[in-house]
């Protein structure tokens, strides 16, 4: 058997991001009276939320933005598409949001049955995530993901962020594996799969959206699946 040690990501990727941000945010919507206040659609609340998370996310992990404001300036930007300019409530959603979101439970299709598998093949499983120690670790616990990891590797744990090749040195001092029996398992290209390729080791991008992309550095990933049921044919 050529792996012996998989590295999950866990957004987007095991645990359902959009579905479960937009069960909280939906929830906050209603309790913070969103719609009396000018937020008069809240689709297009929610998917405004996802466009200007995906960009701050993208200027932290470039370090152009400290983790406090990303917590409330997605909420502040998202306001002000709605033409509310209220600091004291994007803060105050910033921090109901994330007391909130890790508690939320949905994750992919044939998320358990394909832990479950993987572990009954002996396999190592362990987590490499850019997200920060608590929220992670809440999230595994209320969904019922915890016992399947023997390592929770953060950005915030390891001071690294994928696609960077530190974060997954620190991974690999952390459980033991070596780059030659390891694999990255994630669904973004251009962290979880360049990070893998910095790092020397194989990947398997889980495509759920069935998106084009497109190569890097002229390279595909190893693999590539459209749902996590397609990892059995692998592994």
């Amino acid at each position: 058997m050529k792996y012996r040690q998989l590295f999950f990501d866990l957004d987007h990727t095991l645990w359902d991001f959009e579905a479960n941000s937009r069960q909280t945010l939906e929830e906050l919507y209603f309790e913070m009276q969103l719609r009396e206040k000018g937020v008069d659609d809240f689709d297009l609340f929610h998917k405004q939320y996802l466009l200007h998370n995906d960009k701050l996310w993208e200027r932290y992990r470039n370090g152009y933005l400290k983790v406090d404001e990303l917590r409330w300036k997605r909420m502040w930007l998202t306001l002000f598409d709605f033409k509310i300019a209220n600091e004291p409530l994007a803060r105050e959603m910033g921090v109901r949001f994330l007391d909130s979101l890790p508690t939320r439970k949905i994750l992919f299709p044939f998320t358990f049955e394909i832990l479950d598998y993987l572990v009954s093949k002996q396999y190592k499983l362990h987590l490499i995530t850019n997200g920060f120690e608590v929220t992670q670790h809440s999230k595994l616990k209320y969904s019922g993901l915890d016992k399947y990891f023997g390592y929770v590797i953060t950005s915030e744990g390891s001071n690294s962020l994928k696609p960077h090749k530190e974060i997954f040195d620190y991974a690999f001092q952390k459980t033991g594996a070596q780059p030659d029996e390891s694999v990255m398992i994630g669904d973004t290209m251009d962290v979880d799969i360049l990070g893998a390729m910095n790092a020397g080791i194989d990947q398997v991008h889980v495509n759920h959206l069935t998106k084009q992309v497109e190569s890097i550095n002229g390279k595909n990933p190893t693999y590539t699946v459209y749902s996590l049921k397609e990892l059995e044919a692998i592994f």
